[in-house]
């Protein structure tokens, strides 16, 4: 059986790439693996969303297999002040938050938002926000 973190990393890509109002702001640029260049400098073209860190922690019930996953989606812009970054962030919020999301062999309980993060990157130019999200997954 395939790894519910996969499984719901993928589905999240597809959803916030078809989503009118993310891709109104990054287009096509949402991404689980950033593009990078030989020396590791990140090459893709500014807003974009990435996939970041997630975690998976065994949540089983009573005769069902669970699984908590936390899933951190980094949100990068270089216009100035927080105004995109936020304005992605949202956007990705709503495309999100509560979705009845199908996976090929797991299912989907609860994927909720429980924070996000706005900042400025140590550069002074880049702002950088961090959604992260939570899901209750059964096999």
């Amino acid at each position: 059986m395939a790894s519910p973190s996969l499984e719901l990393q993928g589905a999240i890509v597809a959803r916030l790439k078809a989503d009118t109002a993310v891709s109104a702001i990054v287009g096509a640029r949402v991404y689980d693996h950033v593009p990078r260049g030989s020396g590791g400098a990140v090459t893709a073209d500014f807003p974009f969303v990435g996939i970041a860190d997630s975690d998976d922690l065994q949540d089983d019930a009573t005769c069902v297999t669970g699984y908590e996953i936390t899933m951190n989606l980094d949100i990068w812009s270089r216009k100035p002040g927080f105004v995109e970054a936020k304005q992605i962030a949202h956007a990705v919020v709503k495309s999100l938050h509560n979705w009845d999301a199908s996976l090929p062999t797991h299912k989907v309980i609860t994927l909720q938002h429980r924070q996000t993060r706005i900042f400025r990157d140590p550069d002074g130019l880049t702002s950088h926000g961090v959604v992260e999200m939570v899901a209750i997954v059964t096999e």
